[in-house]
């Protein structure tokens, strides 16, 4: 008996060049046709991985106000001194981030929350807990601060949000 080569077991494939240069990877749920990959289905991924408990309880705050309220109804901005705490670690205000941004804060707060070093891990809880401030008032304020398609971040830190909380809608 003979077994044979990939060509003879898989003859669509091997007589089909695009299929063999095909990209193996799925379109994410997130994805229009244009897109391979979204940036926020990074988002979903980063709320698989290891999750502080500051990231959750904050998710759970936003969830469960968004669950009764459909949308958080306070309109607070953040106070020169959390703006100037963003500054010191070189973040931009939520209304001016993009997806990839958050996700790569997302991702050094994660890693900052599980530090040693107590000073960081502190400014990396405050940080968490200013992003839910500035997600709570761009949601008030129905995301319209800023229309510009670029700066739309606060989608992503809304899904990892809703990826984290155990009050997910």
């Amino acid at each position: 008996m003979r077994i044979g080569t990939i060509s003879d077991n898989f003859y669509n494939i091997s007589n089909n060049p695009e299929k063999l240069n095909s990209q193996l990877t799925k379109m994410s749920s997130l994805s229009d046709n244009n897109d391979k990959f979204s940036s926020l289905s990074t988002s979903s991924m980063l709320a698989k991985a290891n999750v502080p408990l500051s990231h959750t309880l904050a998710a759970d705050n936003y969830m469960v106000i968004k669950k009764i309220y459909g949308t958080p109804v306070v309109k607070s901005r953040i106070s020169n001194k959390e703006r100037a705490l963003l500054g010191k670690y070189d973040f931009n205000q939520l209304e001016y981030t993009t997806i990839k941004q958050i996700n790569e804060e997302l991702e050094l707060l994660k890693k900052w929350s599980m530090s040693l070093d107590q000073n960081l891990k502190e400014d990396a809880d405050k940080i968490i807990e200013i992003r839910l401030k500035e997600l709570k008032y761009l949601a008030a304020c129905r995301y319209t601060l800023i229309t510009n398609e670029i700066y739309n971040g606060y989608m992503a830190l809304e899904k990892y949000f809703e990826d984290i909380s155990k009050y997910s809608l």
